[in-house]
């Protein structure tokens, strides 16, 4: 078929409005998903978890990409069977078939991603000022100043969406190189100091319990802190539509995007227990997207890298956020269009063919998080906005693991499959992302008042579209 005429279909196969374009191939779609799982969260977590366990640090993380693989193949044996772009509410809606839960994990998945991007709209303004001040170009700006740069950053990330997914992906690959070089300049000042034996490699298998919670909680309560990291395969999913061949590419493109990303995260934990003393390590729990400026800055003494880092961070996390509202759009679009979320959320520009609604809807709740974390001067703004997402992706996780082994159980013998997760492992998925998002893990309760929030909105706006369904299906009747 050409390539007109294929433009063609995709415009008029669902009436009017257009559907997506596929423009993602097998290197745009690793692009796309190794971008998502760097960023922001290595930048926000490492700081954190180093505090917890000193120098197993690498340890979480290893943990964490295990956990998330194992999510991972039910994610792929679901998105080869139900190529649609509505993600984890589809899945549960075909396996569960009840309104009110497809819509509580849809808003849970488009709530996680809002948080997510929210998280990386502050840590980048906190980096960009932090460049500023290291270069001595001015002075540590107010609170006022860094939300203020955090809500435009949101506003840009809406224009680049609406001009469409193709130049999304396009500035995606871009972000991906710089944030990939800049995890690479952390690597590489760490084993440039153990190479002049300077470092403190003896460290790496070290168990530092500054909180006293023994090896197995606190490497339990790092693991969880570090899956805020290890997410953004799931996004994915949610661009199946614009995606070409996705039965085809989408397993050894996840897999290896995966891979590729805990490779990264560990060499760049070994850099910071390498080059960090046991008592900065420490030291460096509250220092947020810091830490691995700490790093550069105390391996590199010589070298004005440390001037540079903070604006790479600010590509790299910026990437994460522009994803992470890509994901979020396309979810409201694929409800919408699976008549969850009100008709109207699906609409598509005409000439742009991008899910304008979805964008306008998803940036205006990012706006009024952002301002409603930082009414608080008090508060961890970074840790509790990542450390919700990773809670209700945790949440979503279970219930697709779950969703999985339903589904398998319905699937038709007959039926191609392109891909399934090997034997019970979507069970153990559930049973380990279950354990991981309860309270045991050392979660600060703020986190669950966060997403308790967020959710009531859910259930209202559940309500708002049960009753608009309602009243279409009751005048449906009334005209027959």
């Amino acid at each position: 078929m050409s390539a007109a005429s294929e433009e063609v279909s995709d415009v008029t196969a669902h009436g009017k409005e257009p559907t997506l374009k596929r423009v993602l191939g097998p290197k745009l779609l690793l692009l796309f998903i190794v971008g998502d799982i760097l960023g922001a969260g290595v930048y926000a977590v490492t700081g954190t978890m180093a505090g917890t366990v000193g120098g197993i640090v690498w340890l979480p993380f290893l943990l964490a990409f295990v956990v998330a693989t194992l999510t991972a193949f039910s994610y792929l044996e679901l998105v080869t069977q139900y190529p649609q772009a509505a993600g984890a509410a589809l899945y549960t809606h075909k396996a569960f078939g009840i309104h009110f839960v497809t819509f509580l994990v849809a808003f849970a998945v488009v709530c996680s991603g809002i948080t997510s991007a929210s998280t990386s709209a502050n840590v980048l303004a906190q980096n960009f000022f932090g460049g500023l001040e290291i270069n001595g170009w001015m002075g540590k700006p107010g609170q006022g100043v860094i939300t203020a740069v955090a809500l435009g950053f949101m506003l840009l990330l809406a224009a680049i969406n609406l001009r469409g997914v193709g130049e999304s992906v396009k500035f995606n690959v871009v972000l991906t190189v710089v944030e990939m070089a800049a995890l690479c300049i952390v690597i590489g000042v760490g084993f440039f100091v153990m190479a002049q034996g300077t470092g403190n490699p003896g460290e790496i298998f070290v168990f530092n319990d500054s909180q006293d919670k023994g090896l197995f909680l606190a490497v339990t309560a790092a693991t969880s802190i570090a899956f805020f990291a290890m997410v953004g395969f799931e996004d994915s999913v949610n661009m199946v539509e614009e995606t070409q061949n996705p039965e085809k590419i989408f397993p050894r493109t996840m897999l290896t995007g995966l891979g590729i990303a805990v490779l990264l995260y560990m060499l760049v934990a070994v850099s910071v227990v390498s080059v960090l003393s046991p008592t900065e390590l420490e030291g460096i729990r509250e220092a947020e997207g810091a830490a691995l400026l700490e790093v550069v800055h105390k391996g590199s003494p010589d070298f004005p890298i440390d001037r540079v880092f903070p604006f790479l961070a600010v590509f790299a996390v910026a990437n994460t956020a522009l994803i992470n509202m890509l994901m979020a759009s396309r979810l409201i679009y694929g409800m919408a269009r699976q008549h969850v979320l009100p008709g109207a959320l699906g609409k598509v520009l005409p000439v742009r063919r991008t899910p304008w609604a979805g964008i306008a809807f998803s940036t205006v709740l990012a706006l009024g998080l952002i301002l409603y974390v930082t009414s608080d001067p008090e508060s961890n703004i970074v840790a509790n906005l990542s450390g919700t997402t990773a809670f209700l992706l945790l949440c979503v996780f279970t219930v697709v693991n779950v969703a999985c082994l339903v589904l398998r159980r319905k699937r038709h013998p007959h039926r191609k499959v392109f891909f399934t997760s090997p034997g019970p492992l979507p069970l153990v998925a559930a049973l380990l992302c279950a354990f991981l998002a309860g309270p045991w893990v050392g979660r600060n309760i703020i986190q669950y008042q966060i997403a308790g929030g967020l959710m009531a909105i859910g259930v209202i706006l559940w309500l708002i579209t049960w009753l608009i369904n309602r009243r279409a299906n009751d005048g449906d009747r009334v005209d027959s």
